[in-house]
């Protein structure tokens, strides 16, 4: 057996329990040919609710896991096709050997501490030298801001990707799963440590227009002044100059991108966030998010060619090194054909430019991922976490 990294994904539709679990573990076996698995992710989409625990104990039965976390969602997506709003089950099994899995949950028990951070450090159960989170949450039970900046200051600059559980139309409507435990509230994941590289994807599927401005005055997610200036008249005159075509865009919605880290700014350096409406009279905006005096903000515009470009953008150079091993795709449920006017818009992006990495993922009700070394929940996203071999640097 190697111990080279590997990674296997599978994906069914089949409904029956026997049945999918057949598939998906002849699927995997045909990738990998390995009696244990270090880790399992898995997507289930909504029809398997009910029995969403039996699935994924079945699963440990055939592929004994040394860890396993997943969710239920309102589509999966799978190594060739983004299935929506219909049942299926897709999954990622690898092989890490030199990696070390650290499994842990996080519940309303835990919410108190979280404005301690010294105090949640000591709570979690992960290493001081975890190099990478992968976490699930329930959008309904998660107070997952504010979880963000406790893990942003436990564990500064360490990248956490994944998403919230999607398709549960009331509290207690998602599951979440844990090795053999499954959940309705609260949030999972793993931390990871040890011998890997790994590249973490962001693409909040945007393009930039006008200049960037600075906030100069603002209240909470009001800003009353840009360079000194009611920020009404000034998107105005934005607006003017953009050609019929971009024009057309904003009717997709206009977002407000806030500058996240570094001073020589570029795309992909905005945490892109909602543009909630204007009030005339003062020349005020409202914006989805706490936006302080001294801010760079820049406004930006989506299509689905935008969150194409955007996607090619930040993956090309993913094309240009080693082949991943394997991945993670987070993809907002505000994507898919909701987004684009074609099926499988991101898996197919991502396989095109990266030759088919096994792969899997799900459409989010809101999805996690770092922008300027911090870590933040993010909306109309794609959030992608690719895993390789630690490179070996030869001696001179």
């Amino acid at each position: 057996m190697t111990d080279t990294m590997q990674f296997a994904s599978a994906t069914t539709t089949e409904r029956h329990i026997d049945s999918a679990i057949a598939s998906l573990t002849q699927q995997i076996r045909a990738r990998v040919n390995a009696p244990a698995f270090d880790l399992i992710v898995v997507f289930l989409s909504t029809h398997f609710l009910p029995i969403a625990p039996f699935v994924t104990d079945r699963l440990r039965e055939e592929l004994a896991p040394r860890a396993l976390i997943g969710c239920t969602c309102e589509g999966v997506i799978g190594n060739e096709h983004e299935l929506e709003h219909r049942p299926a089950i897709t999954l990622v099994a690898a092989r890490l050997p030199g990696v070390e899995i650290f499994p842990f949950m996080l519940n309303r028990d835990d919410w108190d501490s979280l404005d301690d951070a010294s105090r949640f450090c000591e709570l979690l159960t992960a290493p001081p030298d975890a190099r990478l989170f992968v976490m699930l949450g329930d959008p309904y039970s998660v107070p997952m801001d504010r979880l963000l900046d406790a893990f942003n200051q436990c564990y500064a600059g360490v990248p956490i990707v994944g998403g919230m559980a999607s398709g549960g139309t009331h509290p207690g409507g998602n599951t979440i799963l844990l090795n053999d435990r499954a959940f309705n509230a609260g949030a999972v994941g793993i931390a990871l440590a040890g011998d890997f590289d790994f590249d973490v994807v962001v693409s909040q599927g945007c393009r930039p227009f006008g200049h960037i401005f600075t906030v100069t005055e603002s209240q909470g997610n009001t800003i009353t002044g840009l360079d000194g200036q009611p920020p009404v008249p000034l998107i105005e005159q934005l607006i003017e100059q953009l050609s019929d075509e971009d024009r057309l865009l904003l009717k997709n919605g206009l977002f407000v991108g806030r500058a996240i880290g570094r001073e020589n700014l570029g795309r992909g350096d905005f945490l892109i966030r909602t543009f909630m409406g204007a009030d005339r009279a003062n020349g005020a905006i409202a914006v989805g998010d706490y936006i302080h005096p001294g801010e760079k903000i820049q406004f930006h515009m989506r299509d689905q060619n935008t969150a194409t470009e955007d996607l090619e953008m930040l993956l090309l150079p993913q094309s240009l090194d080693a082949p991943a091993s394997g991945g993670l795709l987070f993809s907002c449920n505000g994507r898919g054909t909701r987004l684009y006017d074609h099926p499988n818009g991101d898996i197919a992006t991502i396989q095109n430019l990266l030759g088919g990495v096994n792969i899997a993922g799900f459409f989010c009700a809101g999805e996690l991922g770092p922008i300027g070394g911090k870590n933040f929940l993010h909306g109309h996203t794609a959030s992608i976490v690719l895993f390789r071999p630690r490179s070996e640097i030869p001696n001179n």
